[in-house]
């Protein structure tokens, strides 16, 4: 018999209480894997960014704003610690182009310039049985990408999971290598918030864009949900 593993993505009650802006979204696929070519459809995305910033900088785009703004309510510098997609315009708008990492990593970078939005991308065969967005309370463990390990500052925004794990601090800053997706992933989870005037609009359809993607490209059929306080809770 094959049982079932039902995980479970959700904001804690406090990130509500003190961020009643946020707009979440998430998406869950099967059957990703790395023989696929996104190259068309990431000059597309890449060339809407592009166009954007030519009228501003990333940093006077409303999304990233909202952003700077939580960041120091988090305490934090908001041009030291800048939220995912905030880095990677920087990079695109320095470079002229986005680093190539896995299909769908640079799809989901594409997607994320495009809309000015964080997209977060777990492979959930490394992540215990839920992914929570809460506060550290100092004792989880964080793999960076080169091997180390950390702990985050109690108090700060992170992605947890049921072993104690950060899967991402800084809320949207840094994800860990532990659940980063590889050449061996097949199943995801990808998370895009926000916190902008027309954010719960704006992350449905970038979900709803990345549902389409995937199913042009993978063939992999996805769940989607957008989260409110009412609604807040995703399993998958």
């Amino acid at each position: 018999m094959i049982l079932e593993v039902t995980v479970r993505f959700e904001h804690a009650d406090t990130i509500w209480r003190d961020f009643p802006e946020l707009a979440p979204a998430v998406l869950y696929a099967e059957g990703i894997r790395p023989d696929v070519s996104v190259d068309a459809r990431v000059a597309e995305f890449s060339a809407t960014a592009a166009g954007r910033l030519e009228g501003s900088p990333e940093g006077e785009l409303p999304e990233i704003q909202a952003w700077r703004r939580t960041f120091g309510r988090m305490g934090l510098k908001p041009t030291q610690y800048r939220c995912a997609s905030e880095s990677l315009l920087r990079r695109l708008r320095k470079e002229g182009s986005l680093p190539r990492i896995h299909p769908l990593i640079d799809l989901c970078n594409a997607v994320s310039v495009a809309y000015a939005i964080p997209v977060a991308v777990f492979d959930v065969e490394h992540v215990t049985d839920f992914l929570e967005v809460r506060h550290s309370r100092g004792d989880e463990t964080y793999l960076t990408f080169s091997g180390e390990t950390e702990h985050p500052a109690p108090g700060e925004v992170i992605f947890a999971d049921g072993a104690g794990r950060a899967h991402a601090r800084r809320w949207t800053n840094r994800q860990s290598g532990l659940s980063a997706v590889r050449d061996t992933t097949r199943s995801v989870l990808v998370v895009a918030e926000a916190l902008h005037e027309t954010a719960a609009r704006d992350v449905a359809r970038l979900v709803e864009t990345l549902a389409g993607e995937l199913d042009a490209v993978w063939g992999a059929a996805s769940k989607t949900a957008v989260l409110t306080p009412s609604a807040r809770r995703f399993s998958f």
